[in-house]
């Protein structure tokens, strides 16, 4: 019966944080074929790949256990959502096309046995750093995205994994920072005073497995990721509980 669901964010396939990228990509194919027993949809925000960018006739090389894993799922009749994170943002049609995802460029809200979700990858929300604004104008230019996608991706692609590599082995994967700090937490709590019948906001990004509660009634899930802990949630209408896969 398929009566839950699944909720999974930063896989990034790929990375060098990975002991093995295949490795990962093979457990992740498992825990797929495990979800699409029971799942009504399954929710995928953001970075499932370190590095995507398309072309107009180009996709990045591998991937393709995930890829066709993907299609499948889709194929026996189960939705999933792929949400676009700060690692794989340049999209085009390639991945509702080939592999059936119903795709998200914005945060999203939808009703779910009567619950109210707010998801979406988290980068961006809250965080009013100068720094990071100004990546995210850089990042989401259309005109730099012209110019990007006119050099070779044998130039642009080692380069995107190079920045990639650069910015975790600098910034790290930091541990929960507290409530204060948590711009993430302080976006939720800024947002239920526009639409407090939000039941749970659900983000990726922070790397953190979180389950923090929002008085009066709201839930923050922070999905953790796939190189530190595996890590993924499950709906089911009564509980929402935050797992590993094993």
């Amino acid at each position: 019966m398929r009566n839950k669901y699944y909720f999974l964010s930063d896989a990034h396939l790929g990375s060098k944080m990975h002991a093995d990228t295949r490795d990962t990509e093979r457990k992740l194919c498992r825990w797929l074929d495990i979800a699409r027993q029971d799942a009504k949809a399954i929710y995928i925000l953001g970075d499932l790949f370190d590095y995507w960018y398309e072309y107009k006739y180009v996709v990045p090389k591998g991937f393709t256990r995930i890829l066709g894993k993907l299609a499948d799922v889709t194929d026996s009749g189960v939705e999933v959502h792929f949400f676009t994170g700060n690692h794989d943002m340049w999209l085009t049609d390639y991945l509702s096309e080939e592999c059936g995802m119903k795709l998200h460029f914005e945060p999203f809200v939808t009703d779910l046995y009567g619950k109210t979700f707010f998801m979406a990858h988290g980068d961006g929300l809250g965080d009013t750093s100068g720094s990071f604004g100004f990546l995210q104008r850089v990042f989401h230019s259309k005109f730099l995205r012209v110019l990007f996608s006119a050099v070779h991706p044998r130039w642009t692609i080692p380069l995107a994994h190079a920045w990639s590599n650069h910015s975790r082995e600098n910034g790290g994967m930091i541990d929960f920072l507290g409530e204060e700090k948590e711009y993430l937490i302080q976006f939720a709590r800024q947002q239920l005073q526009k639409t407090p019948d939000v039941d749970f906001f659900v983000f990726g990004h922070r790397h953190l497995m979180l389950d923090y509660p929002l008085p009066p009634h709201a839930r923050i899930i922070l999905l953790g990721d796939w190189i530190r802990f595996f890590s993924y949630a499950v709906f089911d209408g009564n509980s929402m509980q935050l797992l590993t896969f094993r």
